[in-house]
């Protein structure tokens, strides 16, 4: 078990032996450390329930705790808060066994399949900064689940559907009005047509422009779109063309910042079963009339706020955005049977998915035990709090920002590395991209500043790779020592005993950021056990200390924290390169 589980199941047993019951007790680090390492706090309650002096019972309570022998001092301070200390035994074994199995710190006994969708690029458009935060998040998000035992299904959700499909391909009808696509008799055959993403990204803006400009355009990019939905042979062909270009792009940056995916499925995918659900929907007679729309009213009698009728079907005859969102839910729901679907997108969605989550549990068509998780997020604008633009004002392409901070960091890169400089560089841009984006809280608005975050000595990703990198080359000089057996068996400084008792906490951590679904907390707190290492590494002798017993000691506790550090940053999605 462990070990600060087993405290509170000891403490519990105590409180049960004085003739208290407890349904649970939970221990924290203390919030004033020259009083303790931690601190229960659960005396005031439950002398109120039992009617009794909260300093006499914390006072019994302390009696048997310090027989404790993991405990060598507690005392009770204020109106009965009792500061627990740990003896060195209790810290040398618990360090003994996360050498041992590092994982003890990160299972969390949480047996569940958790669906998360994020990413959300639009094909045909390019992938801008707006795209990196839910990317980074739910990336970060679906290692942290399957790091504490969670089965994760990741799906991108690609907006490949819709109008914008029918303003591109009247574009290139407009363009090449030859093309068999646009014939009547044309029936799947092969077409000489060269498409590329760029072509894509120079379409893309002018198609939507007329369309907004000109009614008659936009007309028929709508009628275009019906019959694509409707699967005609020649715009269902070239839609696909289009798909496969813009993808290959998508797939090609995803990959540089370490993001993956089980499922690439888009809106169009989950179209296919909207006339499955609709016929289910009617069934429930839960779909009504409002100003030629079919709608779904979902406003609760509770809201604060005004919460619109989801649509449906609008009034032109148009399936709605939210429509293929609950088509997603219903393939979802049907398809994997998970206990919990997460979405990673902008704060600013809370409305739509308020909406498309009450339809889906008032329908029926998710059951009331599946949770349905809105993760909304903040923005990344750039150093002047501004949204992030280009030099000409345009929005940031994501592949131009990792190209900037790429730069930046070959620039600082050590002049003695000459191989795969390109490489190391870009590994350590995406180590200072990832760690910037997932250091504010997730619904936190956060400035970007390229020098900032790409400094070896701030709260940065460079400096936690730079010292990561580090402890690993210690390690590796420690390998000429002959040492036998990695052990821990001693507790010389006040910062060793720092950086035990932050890797004691490291559970609780993770548990929180798991159920606040940030990763701003293991953000800091990779900052913090580094800096607690780097500062016993700039005090202590290690690889010339003299005395074996304590030379293997902090070898030991320098193996820990590196192996930690690197599967804290594996959860981020951070790779470490071999030197910088």
């Amino acid at each position: 078990m462990y070990k600060i589980a087993y405290l509170e199941n000891k403490i519990k047993e105590s409180l049960a032996s004085l003739g208290y019951d407890t349904p649970s007790v939970t221990i924290n680090p203390s919030s004033r450390p020259e009083l303790g390492d931690y601190q229960y706090n659960g005396i005031m309650p439950l002398a109120k329930k039992y009617q009794q002096n909260p300093i006499e019972l914390a006072n019994s309570l302390v009696s048997l705790i310090n027989e404790y022998p993991e405990i060598s001092e507690s005392n009770v301070a204020g109106p009965g808060f009792i500061n627990l200390k740990f003896s060195d035994a209790f810290l040398i074994d618990f360090m003994n066994e996360s050498n041992k199995d590092i994982n003890i710190n990160y299972n969390q006994d949480i047996n569940k399949t958790i669906f998360l969708d994020y990413g959300g690029p639009n094909v045909a458009k390019i992938l801008h900064v707006g795209h990196l935060r839910s990317a980074n998040i739910g990336e970060a998000l679906k290692r942290l689940c399957e790091t504490i035992g969670c089965t994760t299904i990741s799906d991108v959700h690609l907006g490949d559907w819709g109008r914008p499909m029918g303003m591109v391909i009247l574009e290139i009808k407009t363009r090449y009005p030859d093309l068999p696509y646009f014939k009547d008799n044309y029936h799947g055959e092969e077409v000489a047509f060269n498409l590329t993403n760029d072509d894509l990204l120079e379409l893309y803006p002018i198609a939507t422009t007329k369309a907004k400009e000109d009614a008659k355009i936009m007309e028929e990019a709508r009628q275009i779109n019906y019959e694509l939905q409707n699967k005609h042979p020649g715009y269902y062909a070239l839609w696909q063309k289009i798909v496969e270009a813009s993808l290959k792009e998508i797939k090609e940056i995803y990959e540089d910042l370490n993001v993956s995916f089980d499922l690439w499925e888009g809106e169009s995918d989950n179209f296919q079963y909207m006339d499955e659900m609709f016929d289910y929907l009617y069934s429930k007679n839960i779909i009504e009339e409002s100003e030629g729309a079919k709608v779904i009213t979902v406003r609760e009698e509770n809201d604060k706020i005004e919460i619109p009728p989801l649509i449906l079907v609008k009034s032109n005859g148009a399936v709605s955005y939210e429509a293929t969102d609950l088509a997603a839910l219903w393939e979802r729901t049907h398809k994997y049977n998970p206990d919990e679907i997460w979405y990673m997108t902008d704060k600013r969605q809370v409305l739509h998915f308020t909406q498309v989550f009450r339809a889906s549990t008032k329908s029926g068509i998710t059951n009331p035990d599946l949770k349905l998780v809105f993760n909304g997020f903040g923005t990344m604008n750039g150093p002047d709090g501004k949204p992030f633009k280009t030099r000409d004002g345009g929005t940031m392409p994501l592949k131009n920002l990792v190209s900037m901070v790429t730069q930046e960091c070959l620039k600082r890169l050590n002049e003695n590395i000459t191989e795969n400089r390109e490489k190391i560089a870009k590994d350590i841009a995406i180590a200072a991209i990832k760690y910037a984006d997932l250091l504010p809280y997730r619904t936190t608005d956060y400035n970007f500043d390229i020098e900032k975050f790409t400094d070896l000595n701030g709260k940065t990703g460079t400096y936690l790779l730079y010292s990561t990198i580090r402890m690993k080359s210690l390690l590796n000089k420690s390998q000429e020592l002959n040492i036998k057996e990695y052990n821990l068996t001693t507790i010389n400084t006040d910062i060793e005993r720092k950086i035990i008792l932050a890797m004691l906490d490291l559970k609780r951590i993770i548990k929180r950021s798991y159920e606040n679904c940030s990763l701003n907390e293991i953000c800091e707190y990779l900052y913090k056990i580094t800096s607690y290492y780097n500062n016993f590494y700039a005090d202590n002798h290690i690889l010339t200390e003299e005395n074996k017993e304590i030379q293997t000691s902090r070898l030991t506790l320098t193996k820990i924290i590196y192996d930690n550090n690197c599967k804290l940053l594996n959860i981020l999605g951070i790779n470490i390169p071999e030197k910088m």
